[in-house]
């Protein structure tokens, strides 16, 4: 990971296409009851290929608040930012509403663009007349770190 120049926004890196491998046991991991029966074969998988798509155009940004919990993402995750995947409606995005990014969930009707919360206890973001809201990129994985 490499930090990009001071004309990009604090925090924002982008990812070179360098492989990750890390040992990937064979077996499945159940969250009810564990089947002695899995064989534990182990194999080497390589992160970048698993999680980003282009390189080129890959971002990792580190969320932070509450306001997208409901969609798993929780203040402090990693999220990989793809700028070379069209946005549609229901992707987590990354936008940039009045010179701020913002992480929310795009749902577009009728020629209207809404941000949606995935947290009632947020508003939406509805662009008034005249507001530019640009869609910076789609999220496509949240690398989570777990609290010891």
């Amino acid at each position: 990971m490499q930090t990009i120049d001071s004309n990009q926004p604090t925090g924002l890196a982008f990812v070179e296409a360098s492989p990750l491998l890390v040992l990937e046991l064979g077996a499945v991991v159940h969250a009810g009851f564990p089947s002695p029966a899995e064989d534990l074969g182990a194999k080497r998988i390589d992160l970048t290929a698993q999680l980003i798509k282009h390189p080129q155009a890959t971002f990792l940004l580190r969320a932070r608040g509450e306001s997208m919990r409901e969609a798993g993402i929780f203040d402090g995750d990693v999220l990989i930012v793809d700028k070379a995947v069209p946005p549609r409606s229901g992707h987590i995005v990354i936008a940039v509403v009045d010179g701020e990014f913002v992480c929310k969930q795009l749902h577009l009707r009728a020629g209207r663009m809404k941000l949606k919360a995935a947290n009632p206890c947020f508003p939406d973001i509805v662009p008034r007349d005249g507001q530019v809201v640009e869609i910076w990129g789609v999220v496509t994985a949240a690398i989570k770190t777990m609290r010891l």
